[in-house]
């Protein structure tokens, strides 16, 4: 069973609510630091190489087992690299309800 979509305007209203309440939190605890700022974008640069690394090691042990060339090794940095991006959006909207 699926709930009812919202109407537009009760959208509308919540999400001015929560824009109202990130304004007033900002104006109390003010910008957040640059070091956290680059841990952050130091983390979700790892949730995309990391995959992306898995996936070319593990295609490159299939290519050198079946004597495919390159094929395995791209297939599966392609995979990576999906895999790696969706991690990160994920993790990006995590962090935007956190905030």
């Amino acid at each position: 069973m699926t709930t009812p979509e919202k109407p537009p305007t009760d959208r509308l209203i919540e999400s001015v609510r929560r824009e109202s309440a990130r304004r007033e939190r900002h104006r109390i605890e003010g910008e957040r630091p640059i070091g956290l700022n680059l841990a952050t974008i130091g983390a979700l640069g790892w949730l995309f190489v990391v995959p992306m690394l898995a996936g070319m090691l593990a295609g490159r042990a299939l290519d050198r087992a079946f004597g495919s060339g390159i094929f395995w090794t791209g297939a599966f940095l392609v995979a990576g690299a999906a895999l790696g991006f969706w991690l990160a959006w994920r993790r990006m909207n995590e962090m935007g309800r956190d905030r």
